[in-house]
């Protein structure tokens, strides 16, 4: 039976030998700030034989939880869970407020009060804290439910495959009408990472899977990614999900205006704004004349600077724009996750921070400098048009090799689930797809899907997940399975 979160079944048999993959999952704990819940009273399977270890995955059928510890383990799991989603969605709304605060000065119209903004932030982190706390709940009570009615070892293989999919509605807590199809997408990208992984292991889908363990197949991915994103970014914003959309646009550098003459002269269309583009630089003391009969939008894009001056002058406000951003992404999780570290050797630990804030934030600026620059390279040497503008942003992706390898396929990933939703949203405008009337929320399949196929793995094919991710998942759902039990150590 499924193990309590809080270690509450001190007596569990726990062999010593681990996973190599993982790195350990029980060192990466402790360096992560989770809680390692048996640890402390963690016995090796020195009375028993390694042949007594059974094949159940989330825990031990020699052990059998009372109703009380059943009960306890779903609360536990459900708090947890809370606290991710809600800390997870409060940060991101903390941040967002005090953006807006810092810059309520430059606002010229507001489309809602600060209260209205703190209130709708604060109904976003319940429900998001909710929609976790549910999932977690709903999985270890399915869980316990298909254990305790068809056995342990009989329902081993297939239990966390149901109780992902039955869990995964769950999402429809954060607004029956909010769709979420980035993370879902984003999500089966990642239920899609994890089956590769266990296809390469198999001798069946070995040779399949195989082009998914190409050594640069995430920045490949990025570039694909990229020349969807950008296009849309130029040619039809609206296939992108607000937020993004947002994002792109502080980062792009751009007035929405360059944007709309770049779109115009790649689609082949008249010119509707060279007037409002020619006010937008005067206003910054620039001096622009543009022509209605331009062959290139170079002079649209950086008025009177060549492109090459332009590389270095956006690279430079590009960085600007970057570095608050990813500040917080590094030195807080930083300042949460490696507390204790922080009192033994603080400098060590912020300085990291510090070089991964400042790497990233270099990747970042490469890529928006890199997107306008092959822009104007390509429309420079060829016909100014779309597929052109496809091939100058596809390069762009190759900004990513600034980033450290453990970070790029989750980089990657994000962009490719924004790219596919931009890819059938655009092709269900022009009407290459037809608009699905009866399934309204396919998000919420999708999502269902993915976490059974990910709640599978994490059963029964742990050592197909990185650590930090492991000892997430660990500290939400219950202690780890005996190491003995994964078919590596098995096999060893």
């Amino acid at each position: 039976m499924s193990p309590s979160g809080d270690g509450s079944i001190n007596g569990a048999c726990r062999c010593s030998c681990s996973s190599s993959e993982n790195g350990g999952f029980h060192d990466a704990a402790a360096e992560n700030g989770f809680p390692k819940s048996h640890d402390e009273t963690r016995t090796h399977c020195a009375r028993s034989k390694p042949s007594s270890c059974s094949s159940s995955a989330l825990g031990f059928d020699s052990i059998l939880l009372t109703g009380s510890e059943n009960l306890r383990r779903i609360v536990v799991a459900s708090a947890k869970g809370f606290s991710i989603g809600a800390g997870l969605k409060g940060g991101l709304a903390l941040f967002s407020i005090l953006s807006r605060l810092r810059s309520k000065k430059s606002r010229k119209v507001e489309a809602f009060s600060d209260k209205q903004a703190i209130s709708m932030a604060v109904k976003e982190t319940l429900r998001y804290g909710i929609f976790l706390g549910t999932f977690a709940g709903t999985f270890v009570s399915v869980d316990e439910i298909i254990g305790a009615l068809g056995g342990h070892n009989r329902t081993a293989k297939w239990r966390s495959l149901v109780a992902g999919l039955v869990a995964g509605p769950s999402m429809l807590l954060t607004g029956p009408n909010t769709q979420h199809t980035s993370l879902a997408i984003y999500i089966l990208m990642r239920a899609a990472v994890l089956a590769s992984r266990c296809g390469i292991k198999s001798k069946r889908f070995g040779k399949l899977c195989k082009p998914f363990t190409w050594k640069h197949g995430d920045i490949f991915l990025m570039c694909l990614s990229s020349s969807q994103i950008l296009s849309s970014y130029i040619l039809k914003q609206d296939s992108l999900p607000p937020s993004y959309r947002s994002f792109l646009n502080k980062h792009g550098g751009k007035d929405i205006v360059i944007l709309q003459g770049v779109k115009e002269i790649a689609s082949g269309l008249p010119f509707t704004n060279l007037e409002a583009i020619e006010k937008l630089y005067n206003a910054t003391g620039v001096e622009v004349k543009l022509d209605p009969n331009m062959k290139t939008p170079c002079s649209m894009i950086h008025g009177n600077e060549s492109c090459s001056e332009h590389v270095v002058s956006f690279l430079i406000e590009a960085y600007k724009r970057a570095l608050p951003v990813y500040l917080p992404v590094y030195l807080i999780p930083a300042l949460i996750v490696h507390r204790k570290g922080l009192l033994k050797g603080p400098y060590t630990i912020l300085g990291k921070g510090i070089i991964g804030s400042a790497r990233s934030s270099l990747f970042l600026s490469a890529y928006c400098t890199s997107a306008w620059m092959f822009t104007c390279l390509l429309f420079r040497i060829f016909k100014c048009n779309i597929p052109m503008l496809a091939m100058g942003t596809f390069p762009t992706g190759l900004a990513l090799a600034i980033e450290k390898k453990s970070r790029r396929i989750e980089i990657s990933l994000y962009c490719f689930a924004r790219a596919i939703e931009s890819f059938f949203t655009c092709m269900a405008d022009i009407g290459y797809l037809p608009q699905s009337k009866n399934l309204k929320r396919a998000d919420v399949v999708i999502f269902s899907l993915s976490t059974a196929i990910i709640m599978h793995c994490y059963a029964q094919e742990r050592e197909v997940f990185r650590s930090k991710y492991l000892n997430v998942l660990d500290w939400v759902f219950g202690v780890p399975p005996p190491p003995c039990e994964t078919p590596r150590c098995k096999t060893s």
